[in-house]
Formats: structure tokens, sequence, C-alpha cells
């Protein structure tokens, strides 16, 4: 019998590679910010875009997993970030000027708080905090002196972006008591101090989130989900009216305005990757970049003829480009590095799809590992990603490449609750978690079956946040599929879990799953704790003491039900808690080893 000897990446190397995030272009155009790892631990950067000059900004000050964003002031002299302690998301806003010289401007350690943007006029940082309860807008003066709350609403309120003549802010809520999936844009007037609701597409509710503000300040560019895909617009406020440019053959979601308000970005999300789109306000025509496929996002415009974005490809990690709309032609301003790792040895993944129960077809990608030869059996994975209401894209995982190279098949399935494939499939499973995505998860096991090179009896399933939900469901609710599966900062009790969580997450629970009054039977269905004794694959459980959106208790529940059903920890299940580290916990390179390589040396002892 032939065997397959796999040839595996260079562990170290390849997860130390220091990876670019989050790149933040400064008003006046002439500097990047940005998250870049390369000491081994996020810091802020900047770079000059003329001289191409880099310099590292902080030292220590930011977290060490930053889950909230940045924003600079508009005179290009200081940034202003949300810092929290080990993970646990209750951030306070500080501020550091270029010389890295920080401060903290509030000091809230029971609230979460969260930059938005600096007014134009750069008096004020609009921000949000759940210092009232629920996530409202408030602002603030530059140095924290006076702070003011705009908003006070029972449900979470997003936004808080600064029309160019500082009139308007702009956010999103809800008032639709009756359907939680709704989503309108409303506009606070900083005169009056009235915020009156602009944009309601439909009665029946959709989702109408704010793009970007034109430079006359005369209209807005959005994103709507009511047509059942999400489409560009632009809202003209003197008119009232909207007016669209998608043409309703994929996801398309607004961004920005060119400086001189000619041209509106948009990006295209379609199978798996995202393109950017360039379209004439005034014409409706529409352009499309000349850059290889892949997902470009984050675009950001540096002259009317220029816009920069970051880039990532299944075999590219992630770079931020040039590209001028005059020649068509792309340059990288923060190239990735590769160390000594050749790019042909990394596995190009398949974008596949399969059928689940009734005939649905499930998008996937597919990492095969090199050269197995016939009549090899290897054994495979089902990776499910967080969210629910997210994918997975044809980008660069360096995980994914390591664990294929170690001689697994993986598949990472976008099961219904995915986004990206409209909202009937968005919301398939609403009020339905351990459902109909769980028969997804398990028709990706026969598919992998159905493959001559996998090995039906060694496939194990698993994934974080919502993935480990998932991974606990398909276990205990679907446990002749597995030999093991892995849990990473997963969901095992429903009710411990709302009871623990901030108004705001309580919020997007209720939205996906009801409440635990009105929808117990169903809460008590797809809590995996529950049905603990069924599980027969090996379990590894990994999670973050810190976690405030899935809690440690989530963890420490289900382990304490393994160990009172006698499995014995060590031979059953693996446990690993990871202290002064929230949710997800890939904030540093030596944590982000330790974490994956846990994983992987689990896939090879137990499969």
């Amino acid at each position: 019998m032939k065997k397959y000897i796999p040839k595996p990446l260079p562990f170290d190397e390849l997860l130390s590679l220091p990876t670019y995030s989050l790149p933040n272009l400064s008003y006046d155009k002439k500097k990047l910010a940005f998250y870049w790892d390369k000491t081994g631990r996020i810091e802020l950067y900047t770079i000059d875009i003329a001289s191409r000059e880099i310099v590292k900004i902080s030292d220590g000050q930011l977290p060490r997993a930053p889950r909230t964003g940045y924003a600079w002031d508009r005179k290009t002299e200081q940034i202003f970030f949300g810092k929290d302690v080990g993970g646990n998301e209750q951030n306070d806003i500080w501020v550091i000027d270029l010389e890295g010289n920080a401060k903290a401007l509030t000091e809230t350690p029971k609230f979460q708080e969260h930059v938005v943007e600096v007014s134009h006029d750069n008096q004020w940082l609009t921000f949000l905090s759940t210092r009232s309860g629920q996530m409202n807008v408030h602002k603030m003066k530059l140095d924290g002196s006076e702070v003011t709350q705009l908003t006070a609403s029972d449900v979470p309120v997003r936004g808080g972006q600064w029309s160019p003549d500082d009139r308007y802010l702009a956010m999103g809520t809800n008032e639709m008591k009756t359907n939680l999936e709704n989503n309108d844009i409303y506009l606070y007037d900083n005169k009056t101090g009235d915020m009156q609701r602009v944009v309601r597409i439909t009665e029946k509710g959709s989702h109408d989130n704010f793009g970007n503000w034109a430079p006359d300040s005369k209209s807005f560019s959005l994103t709507s989900d009511a047509s059942g895909l999400n489409q560009a617009g632009i809202y003209y406020l003197e008119t009232k009216e909207i007016r669209w440019f998608s043409d309703g053959t994929a996801e398309e979601y607004a961004g920005e305005f060119s400086p001189d308000g000619k041209y509106l970005a948009v990006l295209r999300n379609k199978e798996a990757k995202i393109q950017p789109l360039i379209y004439n306000v005034e014409t409706g025509e529409k352009r499309e970049l000349q850059i290889p496929e892949g997902l470009a996002f984050n675009i950001q415009w540096l002259a009317n003829d220029k816009i920069l974005f970051f880039y990532t490809s299944s075999l590219t990690r992630p770079e931020v480009w040039i590209y001028d709309l005059n020649s068509d032609s792309y340059e990288v301003l923060l190239e990735a590095e590769y160390g000594s790792i050749n790019k042909k040895d990394f596995i190009k993944p398949q974008y596949i799809r399969y059928k689940s129960t009734d005939g649905v077809e499930i998008p996937a990608i597919l990492y095969v590992p090199k050269d197995i030869p016939e009549g090899v059996k290897l054994p495979a994975i089902v990776n499910v990603h967080g969210g629910p209401t997210a994918q997975y894209f044809l980008m660069f995982s360096a995980f994914m490449q390591y664990v294929a190279s170690e001689g697994f098949v993986v598949i990472l399935p976008n099961i219904r609750g995915s986004t990206g494939y409209g909202v009937e499939f968005r919301d398939a499973c609403i009020k339905d978690w351990g459902g109909k995505d769980l028969e997804d998860v398990v028709h990706a096991a026969k598919y992998l079956q159905s493959l001559p090179f996998v090995d039906k009896k060694r496939i194990a399933v698993g994934g974080g946040s919502y993935g480990g939900f998932m991974t606990y469901i398909a276990v205990t609710k679907a446990p002749e599929y597995w030999k093991a599966g892995f849990a990473w900062i997963g969901i095992t009790e429903l009710f411990k879990m709302y009871e623990e969580s901030m108004p705001h997450f309580k919020y997007f629970l209720n939205r996906q799953m009801g409440n635990p009054v009105d929808d117990k039977d169903l809460w008590y269905d797809r809590s995996a704790v529950n049905f603990a004794d069924k599980m027969k694959a090996k379990l590894l459980i990994m999670h973050g003491v810190n976690d405030p959106r899935c809690p440690i208790s989530q963890a420490r529940i289900f382990k304490e039900k393994l160990l009172e059903l006698g499995k014995k920890e060590g031979k059953d299940f693996e446990y690993v808690e990871y202290q002064q580290t929230g949710h997800g916990g890939f904030g540093d390179i030596e944590t982000r080893k330790k974490t994956i390589r846990t994983m992987t040396d689990f896939f090879k002892r137990v499969l």
C-alpha cells in the first residue's frame, strides 16, 4: 500500500511572517497608517506616500489583539484608537501623536467604546459607547474635556460620520420592533439636535446602511439589500431620491466618493472574491480595475485618478496597492514578506459547490494536498467560519496552507447563514442555528467522503466563535460523522451566554435566535451541553479567558459536563485556556503560533 509523506511548510517561518492590517489614509492624503506585527505584536505604523518612509508610531500602547478601529485627526497630527485590557473589549479611547506620545481620553472599564471619526473642523471626535446601557453615539472634544451623548436608544445605534460641512452625522439603527433584521439610515442635525430617519427602503424591513458622504454634503452613498441582494446607490438630500448603480447580478457595497465627487467606488462580492468597481456618478458607467482575481477592498482615494486598496488572494499575502486610473496600472505600496518560502509551494484552493439537504447548493473552498499518490486516503477537516453572518473568501490563509501541507484535506463551506449569496441564503438559519446549517456541515463531510483520496473514517469538524458553536452541535447531534472536533471560542449553552452578554451582543442573539423566554425550547435544543452524552469524537476545546462575546463559561460548562459523564481529560478530550486573551486571540505572533500548533498537533494525533 502506498504511503503519503507530507512536505509541510516551515511552521515557524510561515506563521512568523509579519502581516499588515487596517490601512487608513490621512485626510491630507500624505500618510497611510496601518497595523503591522513585525516586532512580534501589533503596532501602529505610518508610511509617507511620497517618500515611502515607514515610521513605527506605537510601542506597546495598542492592545495585543485590537478588535476596534482607529481614526486620524484632520491635521495629520494625531490618531485616536481603542484600547482594552487582555482582550476583554472594554475599550477606552486613547490618542497618540506621530512621535509616539499616547494618553487615555476616557476611563470606562465597565463599558465598550469605539472610535468613529473626527469632525472636519477638527474639534470633535464621534465614538460609540455602552456607557448608557445600549450602544449609542457620543461625541467629545479632541482632548477628552467634553463628552456629549447624541443618541439614547434601547437598540444599538451605529455610525457617526460627519458630513463635510459638519451639519449632519449619519447613523443607522432600527425602530421596527417586529423585524430585528431591519436597519434604517438616520441623520443627526448638529444645529438642532434632531435625529430624523431619511432612508427606509421597504416597510417590510431591510439592511439599509450608510456608505460615505459626497464632498458637497448634498448626497451620500448607501448599500441596501431590499432587492434580495446588496446594491449600491446614492441618496440625494434635497429630492429624497435614491439612484441605484448595481445591476443586481451580485452583491455590491458602496464606498467612497472621489475627491471631486465625480466617481463612486464600489466593491463587488461574487463567488468568494471581491472586485473593485468605479462608477461614474453622472452617467452610471461602470469601470472594472485591471487587477488579478482575489480580494481588493478598503478602497481609499489618493486623488481623482488614483486609489489605494488592500489586496490579497489565495496565493498572495496581504498587501497595499496603489492603482492609477489613467494608465490602468498598479504598484505595491506595502509588499508582503515570504522569507525563504517559495510561493510555488503554496496550495491553490478550489472553489466548489456541493449539494446539501433539499438540494440546496453550498459554495465552499477546498484545499487538497499536493502530489497525492493513487490509492492513498488522507484525513480531512470541515472548518466552519464564525458569524454566522460572515463568509470564507479566496484569500491567503497561513493556517489553511500549513494544515494542508501536513497532509490534511480541508473544506471551508459557506453554509446557509453566510453572507455574499443574497438575503434568502443569509437569513435561512434565523431561529434555526444548528438546523439547516448543521445539515450543510454534515453534507460537507459527505462530500469529502465522496473524494477518492479522503479516508471516510478520519474526518474532523472545527471552527471558532459561531464555528465553535457548530462544532459542539455537530459532535453531539451528528456524532457518527466525526472522528475528531476542535472547538475554538465556541458556544455550548445559549441561556448562560445571553445572561453574560453585553446589550448589543444580546440584540444580535435576539435577531438570530429569538429570546430565551418565548423560544426557550429552541434555545435548549440548540445548546450542545444538553446532548454531550452523544459525543463520540475526540474533542479539543480552546478558549480565551477574557472573551466577552463567547464567555469562558461556555467552555467550562461543557468540560464539566464531559467530566460528569465520565469522560477523561487528556484521553477523550483536551482542554486549553488562554490567559489575557479574548475573542480570537491571534493578536501577537507567539500566541498565533501556539494556538495553531496546538490545533495541528491535535489533528496529527487523533486523525
